[in-house]
C-alpha cells in the first residue's frame, strides 16, 4: 500500500495542470459546541482543508469534469452535515451544468461526533447522485484506502464504473468496529480491493497514477456524440452462399473461430472492460464493456467462448451481469450491443439453485422493454435459452455461420430419435442457420465469411465492425423501438 494521497495531491495527479477550480464555500458551523468546534479547527490545521470533502471542477485531458474528493486527514474523512451539504451542492451543480462526475471517496463513514443527524445525510447524498444519473450523466468512482461505512454504502457504491486503489480496505463494517462488537478480528483478505474485484463488485484495481487514463477512456465512450455521427458508410452485403446446415454448425465450432475478444481487438476503436454484476457475482463466460466501433459508442455484452468451458458453462451469474449492462445502457442513454456465442447455459444443480430459468426470463423481459436502442450480433453458436436471452433487439446481425436452436442438435436428436446420429438431420429440420432466420425475419442482415471466419479472422472482424458501426449510428439517430415492434419479428 503506497502512502495515502491528500485530496489536493490526487487532484493534481489526475487533472490537467492549473485547471482546478474549487466550488466550496466555508462550512456552516452554527450550533456546534465549543469542544467540537475546537476539534474541527485542529482537523483543519492538520489537514490543510476545512472539511472532509473537497469539491470543484477542472480539465482532464482537456475535458471539463466535476470532482468530489475525500480528505482522510480531516477526521478520518468522516461525513457530517457540513460535508454532506457540500457534496449535495456539488452534485446538483454538476447535474445542472451537464458535467460528468468523478468521485474519489476515502472515509471511515459517518461522523460519530454528530450521530444520527449525520448518519441520515447519506439519503440526501444518494438522492443527488441518483438524480445526476437519471439525467444521463456519467458517475465514475475511485475507492481509496480506506472507504467504509455509510460512505461505501452510499456515494461509494453508485458508480456507473467503479475502480479501487491497490490494497485498499474497502467494505461496509470497519474491522475495528467488528472486533469491538464481536470480540474477534475480521477475517483477513475479505475487505480488500482485490477481493471485491474477484467477486465482481468493482470493475478494476488501478493505481492512482493510472486513474486519468482509465477515466479518459471511459468518458471518451460515455460522452461520445449520440447524434450527427457522420461519415459512416453503408457497408453493403456480400453474397451469402447456401451452405449446408451441418457444415454451418461444424464451422461455428472450430476452436480457432474468432470470438468477442478478437472482434474487439480488430474492430473496436475504444474498449473499457467492466467486471461482474456489482453485487458479488462474475462469470468469465460473459464480457461486459464500454466500447466504440468507429465513432459509435455502446454498452457491450458478449458471450465469450474462451471463458465458457465444460467445467464452467454459462451460468445465471452471466445473465445477471448482462442485466447490469442493460441498466447501464438505460441510465447512460447508450445503445446496447449483445453478442451471442455459446454452447449453451449450464445444466447443473448450481444453475438451478441460482435461478437460471428466471434469469433467462428477466433478460428477455428487460431487453424487449429496454428504453435504449438495441443491436444483437449472432457471432457463432447459439444454443438454448442462454443464447435466446440476448437475442431480442431492434436490429439483429448474424455472421454467415452463426445459428440458433433450442438445444444442441445432438440433444434434439436424442429427444426425437433416442440417439445423436440424427443431429445433422435435426439441425436441417429446425431451420437454425442465419440464412433461415433471415428468411423468417428474425435476422436483418448477414455478414459473409470468405469462406470461413476462422480462415480470415482479422478481415472478418473488421467487416463485422463496419456493419456494427453503421447499425449503431443508425440506431442512435432513430432511437429505441417499442416493445411491440421488437416482439413482432417473431410472429
Amino acid at each position: 500500500m503506497t502512502d495515502r494521497l491528500s485530496a489536493h495531491a490526487l487532484v493534481d495527479l489526475v487533472l490537467d495542470e492549473g485547471s482546478w477550480q474549487g466550488w466550496d464555500t466555508p462550512p456552516d458551523r452554527t450550533g456546534v459546541s465549543d469542544a467540537y468546534a475546537a476539534e474541527l479547527d485542529r482537523a483543519a490545521g492538520r489537514s490543510g482543508v476545512d472539511e472532509s470533502v473537497v469539491c470543484g471542477e477542472g480539465l482532464m485531458r482537456g475535458r471539463r469534469v466535476a470532482v468530489l474528493v475525500g480528505e482522510f486527514g480531516f477526521l478520518a474523512g468522516s461525513i457530517g452535515r457540513a460535508a454532506a451539504d457540500r457534496l449535495v451542492t456539488a452534485v446538483e451543480r454538476a447535474t445542472r451544468e451537464g458535467l460528468p462526475l468523478l468521485a474519489a471517496p476515502v472515509s471511515g463513514g459517518t461522523r460519530m461526533q454528530e450521530g444520527t443527524p449525520a448518519f441520515v445525510q447519506m439519503v440526501r447524498i444518494s438522492q443527488a447522485v441518483a438524480a445526476h444519473k437519471s439525467a444521463g450523466l456519467p458517475y465514475l468512482v475511485y475507492l481509496r484506502n480506506p472507504t467504509t461505512g455509510g460512505v461505501m454504502a452510499s456515494w461509494g457504491s453508485l458508480g456507473h464504473v467503479t475502480v479501487a486503489e491497490p490494497g485498499a480496505l474497502v467494505g461496509f463494517l470497519g474491522p475495528r468496529v467488528y472486533e469491538a462488537l464481536y470480540g474477534r478480528p475480521f477475517p483477513e483478505g475479505v475487505q480488500t480491493a482485490e477481493n471485491l474485484y474477484a467477486h465482481g463488485i468493482i470493475d478494476a484495481v488501478i493505481a492512482p497514477d493510472r486513474i486519468a487514463d482509465i477515466l479518459d477512456r471511459a468518458l471518451t465512450i460515455l460522452m461520445a456524440p449520440r447524434l450527427g455521427i457522420g461519415g459512416v458508410p453503408e457497408p453493403g452485403d456480400d453474397p451469402v452462399p447456401d451452405v449446408d446446415t451441418w457444415d454451418v454448425v461444424t464451422r461455428s465450432r472450430r476452436t480457432d473461430r474468432p470470438g468477442v475478444r478478437r472482434l474487439l481487438k480488430y474492430a473496436a476503436t475504444d474498449v473499457v472492460p467492466l467486471n461482474g454484476t456489482g453485487q458479488g457475482e462474475a462469470d468469465p463466460g460473459l464480457m461486459i464493456a464500454l466500447v466504440r466501433f468507429g465513432a459509435a459508442p455502446c454498452v457491450f455484452l458478449g458471450q465469450d467462448r474462451r471463458g465458457q468451458t465444460t467445467d464452467h458453462p454459462l451460468g445465471p451469474e452471466a445473465l445477471r451481469e448482462a442485466r447490469r449492462g442493460m441498466r447501464l445502457a438505460s441510465e447512460l442513454g447508450l445503445p446496447l450491443l449483445t453478442v451471442i456465442d455459446t454452447q449453451g447455459a449450464a445444466l447443473s444443480p448450481d444453475a438451478e439453485n441460482g435461478g437460471l430459468a428466471g434469469e433467462i426470463a428477466r433478460c428477455l423481459s428487460d431487453l424487449v422493454t429496454l428504453d435504449a436502442p438495441t443491436l444483437c450480433l449472432m457471432l457463432g453458436e447459439g444454443n438454448g435459452g442462454g443464447a435466446l436471452a440476448l437475442l431480442p433487439a431492434d436490429r439483429v446481425v448474424a455472421a454467415q455461420h452463426a445459428w440458433l436452436s433450442p438445444l444442441p442438435p445432438e440433444g434434439a436428436s436424442a429427444i426425437v430419435h433416442r440417439d445423436t446420429a440424427h443431429a445433422p438431420d435435426m439441425a436441417r429440420a429446425q431451420q437454425v442457420r442465419a440464412i433461415d432466420l433471415h428468411r423468417l425475419g428474425v435476422v436483418d442482415r448477414i455478414v459473409a465469411e470468405l469462406p470461413d471466419a476462422a480462415d480470415e479472422p482479422e478481415a472478418f472482424c473488421q467487416r463485422i465492425g463496419a456493419v456494427l458501426e453503421h447499425e449503431l449510428a443508425t440506431l442512435l439517430a432513430t432511437g429505441p423501438g417499442s416493445p411491440a415492434d421488437r416482439a413482432s419479428r417473431y410472429r
